[in-house]
């Protein structure tokens, strides 16, 4: 297949190109300059136009990584959040609508537009209510997306991807927990504690990518990516900890950050009917990503 990677310099992005580029011919599209890659197309990151890289070739699917993917700066920059994660979505499909037509189209959504559920497992039939403009952005592009399959035909997929992380990732819980531990042992963390999410490796994630290629349907699916596994995150930072060979302290200050939910936990039926197994559980990713800072560091 002639598959496009667009955001293939990001996290999930250039996961999604190591994984696919064995595998299919690959096109990769980002804001970042590369003039080693073959078939990569640069694009203005606040004046995005994919008409051209749309015409380079007929793509069978094209995976949207990119856009913005933090809450605390959506709060901060929502225009920004809105340009890069709803603008340039309609954007993508637009030029699919024009000049690729047959192309399927899966879009990274985010479990952040689910909010504070009413009750778990969180199934895609919950309803929505984010609480954070970094959601409320994510909703609206699942919205395109149904408006470009249902009027334009056009085949699309939302993946609603829970608590991702994995080597690469230089952000969130467990790249901020690595950096506390710099200044000392003592470690202050918002919440109680008694929060809980729903993990899943970057391999996994690219697994149900992978497994949602090969047997979607693309009309205008809504799919959770997760392992249906609640963990609290006293557990995980514990967990997470355990890998360094120090005693270190850590206490919750009882302050939730602004746009934080307090549950997430997935059913996954959706996904396991299309085949995903999970591959990497979390100690083993943990350690793994562990190792990977060290080597960063």
């Amino acid at each position: 297949m002639n598959i496009l990677i667009i955001g293939s310099k990001g996290f999930i992005g250039s996961h999604c190109t190591n994984y696919f580029s064995s595998k299919h011919n690959i096109w990769q599209c980002d804001v970042v300059v590369d003039y080693t890659s073959q078939n990569y197309t640069q694009i203005d990151a606040y004046n995005a136009d994919f008409s051209d890289v749309m015409q380079l070739q007929k793509f069978d699917i094209c995976i949207n990584c990119s856009g913005a993917a933090s809450v605390p700066d959506s709060l901060k920059n929502p225009q920004r959040d809105f340009l890069l994660n709803v603008t340039n979505v309609f954007k993508q499909l637009d030029a699919i609508r024009k000049y690729n037509s047959d192309c399927k189209y899966i879009n990274l959504s985010s479990a952040a537009v689910y909010g504070n559920p009413k009750k778990v497992p969180i199934s895609e039939n919950h309803p929505v209510d984010p609480i954070s403009p970094y959601g409320v952005h994510k909703k609206m592009a699942e919205d395109i997306c149904k408006e470009f399959n249902k009027i334009y035909n056009i085949g699309t997929c939302s993946l609603r991807i829970f608590s991702a992380y994995g080597e690469g990732l230089k952000k969130q819980i467990f790249w901020d927990l690595h950096e506390k531990v710099k200044n000392g042992f003592n470690v202050d963390l918002f919440g109680t504690g008694n929060e809980s999410r729903d993990f899943i490796h970057i391999s996994d994630v690219i697994n149900a990518i992978d497994v949602v290629i090969k047997y979607c349907e693309f009309k205008n699916d809504i799919i959770n990516v997760a392992n249906s596994e609640e963990i609290l995150i006293k557990s995980v930072v514990e967990l997470f900890y355990s890998n360094y060979n120090r005693d270190i302290k850590f206490k919750f200050i009882g302050k939730n950050r602004k746009g934080d939910p307090i549950n997430w936990f997935a059913d996954i039926t959706k996904l396991s009917g299309l085949g995903y197994q999970q591959n990497v559980f979390l100690e083993k990713g943990l350690n793994n990503y562990y190792k990977w800072i060290q080597e960063e560091a």
